[in-house]
């Protein structure tokens, strides 16, 4: 391709818009243009890394046995009511009416469907396991989007799902399917890490997503890991074993229960100081509404709630902070002194998290005005759970290490999702008995605009984009410094047309604009190596640059050719 015809428009400035570093690059390079907010067209550069990666993954998809289908944008709500997931899925389903009244949707992702497609095809357990996949675009209506094609509203997928006939077949295929993802990732030049997650709107009780990652400045999510083993979560379902597990109040002077004036202390740190204390002897009092329920939950005072983490004990949709008023309302007293004493639990949902177990003479709200407990202990048995969020440096639940926490992007999932949609859709096979069985599924998703962005996000500099050489848009950059130079230009051609011939894809700054702007929009788009034909072709070389390390070689033009064949084709 010939830079004077390629269809693209470099930019000097970043969007204003823009807060992702790839966001910023992809517009800027040219590489997508907005068309509304979360939307946008993919140019030829883009397309050229999306089918580079489509072709990677339906390569390994292939190769481990799945099957390609492909299945429709626009879905009937009949299948969402039956699966139950109609009003459930919440806003970010985009609904609406077709011309004869009926309700549809845009695929956010495709359970339901594929569920309908396997249901009567796949008859008896003789025909199991299947994995069925398709790369389709999707559609979530996202309140805020952001990041560009991290978190848009339309957005190109792969999705797999497998049916099986039991849970033994189900974790072979899960296996299968993390091995292919790790291989595919890696093919597109990233090392990703497979976490547990949670499952979210999908379903399902296991399930891991891969992330990149990245650094504490960029990525989406905290992830955390140990070092001495392979344990990994991300923020949302991470678990910990605690700094100090067990806490006592008596070790500073508070093994007696009373009553203690508390004026205007409202906070975990206030408190503290004023009782001298450390925060892990007090029983925090944090109040939710949960899809209109109050939900009081009750944990160590050095701890945070991970609200994923919550909404899911509660099984709700939405979660938010309750308001000091609602406080006053459903509790009697305001935020700062509140507990769960002499509250009605027919009334308001009590959660107790684990960090709280290992308590001993704590110190909580006496659910008073400016007055506290201390010497307190639990008279009662109450269910313990998990909603707490993990911190750096509390010890890793399988070997006892530190954890440690980096950020990370989410470029891939898998679900094991059971009968979640089989079941509720009637979706049956007949077993070696002849008895009619639902499906057990799994799920597994890639996002394919999402690995693009991702890579950007781990691998850009001060310059620009620095692609893997897996999935750049073209391999090579030949910039003629003087293309009214007869002898650079006939050289530069020469190197453009042997280079094309061999299969590496090449690009010719044929413009003739300086050589600091072809320089410049090079580094910016990201081709992996540059060949600069100037004023040293006269003593017979050429510059080959490496965009990744910005090593620069002098060369023949046939050792430069050489160079690409040894980098690019071996």
């Amino acid at each position: 391709m010939k830079m004077s015809k390629l269809f693209v428009q470099t930019l000097r400035e970043f969007p204003n818009d823009a807060e992702a570093i790839s966001h910023k690059l992809l517009v800027r390079a040219g590489y997508i243009k907005k068309l509304t907010s979360g939307i946008y067209s993919y140019l030829p550069l883009m397309q050229r890394v999306l089918t580079k990666i489509n072709k990677i993954v339906r390569e390994e998809m292939n190769a481990a046995g799945a099957q390609e289908l492909l299945m429709p944008f626009v879905q009937p709500a009949e299948l969402w009511l039956k699966s139950g997931r109609w009003e459930v899925y919440g806003k970010e389903l985009a609904r609406l009416n077709d011309r004869h009244g009926n309700q549809m949707c845009l695929a956010p992702t495709h359970e339901e469907v594929v569920t309908s497609v396997a249901s009567g095809i796949l008859s008896s357990y003789k025909q199991l396991p299947v994995n069925l996949y398709h790369i389709q675009t999707k559609f979530r209506d996202e309140i805020r989007p952001r990041f560009g094609l991290l978190r848009g509203r339309e957005f190109i997928m792969k999705d797999a799902y497998s049916f099986h006939s039991s849970q033994e077949s189900l974790e072979e295929e899960y296996e299968n399917m993390a091995r292919a993802y790790t291989r595919i990732f890696k093919r597109c030049g990233l090392e990703t890490k497979m976490v547990q997650s949670d499952s979210g709107a999908i379903g399902g009780n296991v399930s891991h997503e891969f992330m990149v990652l990245t650094s504490t400045q960029s990525g989406e999510d905290d992830v955390f890991y140990c070092e001495n083993c392979d344990y990994a979560a991300n923020s949302n379902h991470a678990i910990s074993k605690l700094q100090k597990e067990f806490t006592d109040g008596a070790e500073f002077g508070y093994g007696e229960e009373k009553i203690l004036d508390t004026p205007n202390v409202k906070t975990i740190d206030e408190l503290a100081k004023f009782l001298k204390i450390e925060p892990y002897c007090i029983l925090k009092a944090v109040l939710y509404i949960a899809d209109s329920k109050p939900v009081l939950v009750m944990i160590r005072g050095d701890k945070e709630v991970e609200e994923t983490k919550l909404l899911n004990i509660v099984n709700a949709l939405e979660i938010r902070s309750a308001t000091n008023e609602e406080a006053i309302e459903y509790l009697g007293c305001e935020v700062g002194y509140l507990s769960y004493l002499n509250v009605d639990r027919n009334k308001v949902k009590v959660i107790f998290d684990n960090s709280a177990k290992g308590m001993k003479n704590f110190v909580l709200g006496a659910n008073e005005p400016h007055k506290h407990i201390v010497g307190y202990n639990f008279k009662e048995e109450n269910e313990f759970c998990d909603v707490s969020l993990v911190k750096e440096g509390e010890y890793c639940p399988c070997c006892g290490s530190p954890l440690k926490i980096t950020r990370g992007i989410e470029v891939g999932n898998i679900f094991q999702l059971g009968t979640k949609y089989s079941k509720p859709m009637g979706a049956t096979y007949t077993d070696e008995k002849g008895k009619d069985k639902p499906f057990i599924m799994g799920c597994y998703g890639i996002g394919i605009t999402r690995t693009a962005a991702a890579a950007i996000e781990k691998y850009h500099d001060d310059f620009g984009i620095v692609w893997p050489k897996e999935i750049a848009p073209y391999h090579v950059d030949i910039v003629p410094v003087n293309a009214d130079d007869s002898e650079q230009m006939d050289v530069a051609l020469k190197l453009y047309n042997a280079l094309n011939s061999l299969g590496i894809e090449t690009v010719l700054d044929d413009r003739a604009d300086r050589a600091g702007v072809k320089f410049k929009d090079s580094e910016l788009i990201g081709f992996p190596y540059r060949i600069t034909v100037g004023k040293t072709i006269k003593e017979g070389f050429v510059e080959f640059k490496h965009r990744k390390s910005g090593e620069v070689e002098k060369l023949t033009p046939g050792e430069a050719v050489e160079r690409c064949k040894q980098l690019l084709l071996n």
